[in-house]
Order: C-alpha cells, then structure tokens, then sequence
C-alpha cells in the first residue's frame, strides 16, 4: 500500500472516528437532558411531586415543560448551553457518588437564593416570547415593563424572582397582594384574644415585659448598663473589612433593648391597629407621621406575597422585609402607645450590646478563620460549628432560613440573636470612613446619608459577618427591583428576606 493511500485511508479512519465521537457525545447530551435521566440523579420525591403539580407541567395548554428548558440555557446559546451542562453534569455524578440524599438540604434548595443560579432568564424569554398574554394583570404589566426596561443594567433581575412556584408547585408561595390580616388583632393564631389594658410599670433600671395597651402583644426588654468600650476591629482581626477602623473608645449611656427581634406577633399588632388600604400616597403619610401633634400613626399597606417566606409566624420567630421607614413607623406606634420612647438603637448602642462586654470578634470563644465557611479545604472538610452553633443562626445552621430564638442561647446582657438570623436596622446613616480616632460618648452617626446601618448579619451569611465589628448597609433601590407597584412600596422590601430590627426603650427620668 503507497504512503499516500495510506494517508487518505487514515484521514478517513479519523474522520469516522471523530463524526462517530461527536455522534456518540451528541446522543449523551441528548439522552441525558430527559426528565427521566434528570430525576434519576435528582433522586428526591418532593421535587418530583411539585414538578407534577407546577403550571408547567399543569396547565390549559397540554404543553409540558421539561426540566432542562429551565434548568439549562437554551440551546441557541451554544456555547453556554454546553458549559452549564458540563459544570451541572460533573457536579451532579459528584453529589449521586459522595453525598447522601438524606443529609442534602432540599429545603433550601426549594428557596429563592438557590434557584437564581439553576434557572436562566433566557430559556424563561425562550418559550414566553410574549410578556403580556391575554389576562395579565395591571401589577404584571407594570413588572413587565421594568424588566424589559431594567434587564440590560440590573443582572439581579431574574424571572424566577416573582415567578418561583412556575416548574414545581409550592403552596406556602405567592406573588400578590395580601388581603386580610394573617393573625386577628395583634395576635398569634390561636391566641385566647385577651388584650392587655395599660403598658407595663417601670419603676426601676431593671429587665421588664413591655405590655401594648389594645393587642395581646408583649416585648421583653433587657436593662443595658451605661459603660465604655473600643468599637470597631483592630488592624489584625481576621476577615475584618476597612469599614470597621480606625477602633475608637466609646462611651454609652444606659438603656433598654429588646431581648429579640421583633416578632411576627408583635409586628401584626403594629399592622392590624395602623395598616392603610390601598396605594395611600407615600407625601401623605411622611407628612401625618412627622407632625408634632401626631395622635394616630399611617401604618403600612399589605404586602405582595407572604411576608414570612412560608417559614411560620410562630414560635417567636423574627418579622422579615418590612423597609427601614416602617421600623421607624413602628418604634413611633409603640412611643404612643407606652408613653416612652422607642426608637432604633444607634450603631455604636448596637456594637456595645452585641459585644456584652467582649473585645475579640465574637462574645463567644473562637477565630472567625475557624468558623468561615470560605476555602476549598472548608468546603472539602467542613466547618466546626461546635461552640458557634450554639450562640449563631447563620450559613452553617440555619438551614437556608431563620430561626427561633429559643434555637440559640444569650449572651452575657442576655440578648439573643445578635449575631445572625435577620440582619438589623440601626438609626444611622451609613458611611464607610464614619469612624475617626476620636473618644465619643452616645455617637448618632453622620447627619445625612442615602442608606442606613445594618449589622448582626443573616441566616444566610458566612460567619465574617457575625462578627461584633462587622458592619453593613441597606441596598434600597436594589432590595425594591421585583416590587410591581408604581410608587414602589414604602413599607415593604421584594428582594431582601433576612431583614429585621429590634427596639430600644430610652430610660424615663423618673428612673434612677
């Protein structure tokens, strides 16, 4: 045989060779974006059934969407549509192998969080080409328009943000107004209705039960003693940012905290006795609540969805997403209703309180770079939760959501939740270079600003940010892009779960 026929017949050979490879991957990609080859590595019956019952599955049409026309780019998007395949496939023969479907978190992976990094927005715009189909509502059109309007500038917009029950039904889920109160008046389910007729008597600097006069809602208040203490980090704390320095002595006068996170059961009481219907124009409101004579509080306007996430009222469990406005609103209801005054602690009341006398990271024994779930050895090995775990709602225990306080123990002022479960509004402005070197006493911050303080961090964050120094801020705009309303709502955020606050009760005069 000449050299050159052999050239030809292995040029041949080789093409055969490759068409077949290409043909044999081909056949792979295809076989293995079935539902069938999806639900045998996807081995769990809940997301089965709530795929069987999803509007994509059920629905007038008769058309069924499969799990890869969502869980994949589309195919037009060659490229990406191969790499998310790729990346998805590998990670899933690495969890079918090394992990038990047991110990898997499926609860979080049902939440909002998860499903923005396993749904695309270009296969939702593949199939829904028209974005206003016949019986849309106004509220849809509007959150239509701003998509189409926003999506280019804003990459956090996802369809799935107001679209999370679309492949697999979830009926703790919704996406529309709420009417009604979820509670009766300022009570829990199944509460014996009793109101309380008069608030509490404080005639001592001492731990005392607050009592709303018309609710059946309480707030236990802790007695924080005047002291002084270095806020911020030292230069040498690990994971700190630059935002916590430069560490300056501060003095603090004594005052009263709640021992928790507002509640659901005390934040409904708040709604029942001041909610206002309708789209009440927010001018209206700023200027009723801001008049010196002011006897009635406007309160908020009813929430798109359910504001708890579906994760329960009960048990003491903290109220989520209300805007920085409406803690404002509802430390001003409670100040008329008690006859003291409550307010938002000021970041440095805040600092003072979570640290309970500790200057190290945490109130508690342990290195954040023990605690942090960041690193490929974290992620290969696991973190010791031992010791945080007992005092921390956070990544690594929370379970993708918040918690009851009766989850964590107090610390030394018997606070709980300093560090964890919701993140908390403070009073003052938010700026990165706020702190000088200076010895302050009671500091309130910059006098103006565009976001405000949050600190404590969330259920969802890494234990960086339980940190006693760790500081943050709101994201306004940011946490209102899914709100269809127009105005956007002055009282409740769309974007942001793990936002709540607790309340500080200055010391009557009286007092000594």
């Amino acid at each position: 045989m000449t050299t050159k026929r052999k050239i030809i017949l292995g040029a041949l050979g080789g093409l055969c060779a490759g068409l077949a490879v290409m043909a044999a991957v081909n056949s792979l990609f295809v076989s293995t974006s079935t539902n069938e080859s999806c639900m045998s590595c996807h081995v769990h019956e809940d997301a089965d059934n709530s795929y069987a019952k999803g509007y994509h599955f059920l629905n007038g049409s008769g058309t069924k969407t499969d799990c890869a026309a969502c869980h994949l780019p589309p195919e037009s998007h060659q490229m990406k549509h191969a790499f998310v395949k790729a990346r998805m496939g590998v990670k899933d023969i690495f969890s079918y192998v090394f992990k038990k479907k047991e110990n898997l978190d499926w609860a979080h992976r049902g939440e909002l969080e998860y499903a923005r990094g396993i749904v695309y927005n270009e296969s939702c715009k593949e199939c829904h080409v028209n974005l206003y189909p016949q019986g849309i509502s106004d509220d849809g059109i509007s959150a239509h328009l701003y998509y189409e309007a926003n999506e280019a500038d804003k990459p956090d917009l996802h369809c799935i943000n107001c679209h999370l029950d679309a492949g697999h039904y979830n009926p703790d889920y919704s996406h529309s107004k709420m009417s009604g109160m979820p509670f009766g008046k300022g009570g829990r389910k199944g509460a014996s209705g009793q109101l309380y007729q008069a608030p509490a008597t404080v005639e001592a600097f001492e731990n005392f039960t607050e009592t709303i006069p018309g609710t059946d809602a309480s707030i236990r208040m802790v007695a924080i003693p005047a002291g002084s203490f270095m806020m911020g980090s030292p230069r040498n704390e690990q994971l700190r940012s630059d935002d916590e320095g430069p560490q300056h002595k501060v003095n603090i006068s004594r005052f009263f905290m709640s021992e928790v996170e507002v509640t659901w059961n005390q934040y409904w009481a708040f709604y029942g006795e001041t909610m206002s219907e309708g789209h009440t124009p927010p001018e209206k409101v700023y200027a009723n609540n801001s008049r010196p004579d002011l006897d009635a509080v406007s309160g908020p306007t009813a929430p798109f969805g359910n504001p708890d996430q579906g994760w329960g009222m009960d048990e003491d469990r903290p109220a989520l997403t209300m805007t920085h406005y409406a803690a404002e609103t509802f430390c001003l209801w409670l100040s008329l209703k008690t006859g003291r005054k409550y307010r938002l602690p000021t970041e440095a009341e805040w600092e003072y309180a979570a640290r309970a006398g500790s200057q190290d990271a945490y109130p508690f024994e342990g290195k954040p770079k023990q605690y942090t779930s960041e690193g490929l050895a974290k992620k290969i090995f696991g973190t010791d939760t031992t010791v945080i775990r007992r005092y921390v709602v956070y990544k690594e225990t929370s379970k993708g959501r918040t918690q009851s306080p009766n989850s964590v123990k107090a610390n030394a002022f018997g606070l709980k939740n300093m560090a964890g479960n919701v993140l908390e509004y403070c009073s003052d402005w938010y700026s990165p270079d706020s702190y000088t070197d200076a010895e302050v006493t009671d500091p309130k911050g910059p006098e103006t600003g565009t976001e405000h303080v949050v600190r404590g961090g969330l259920y969802a964050d890494d234990a960086a940010l339980m940190r006693s120094a760790s500081r943050g801020s709101t994201h306004h705009d940011a946490w209102l892009s899914t709100d269809p309303q127009n105005p956007k709502s002055i009282w409740w955020y769309s974007d942001i779960k793990g936002i709540g606050f607790r309340v500080v009760c200055e010391v009557p005069e009286t007092i000594k």
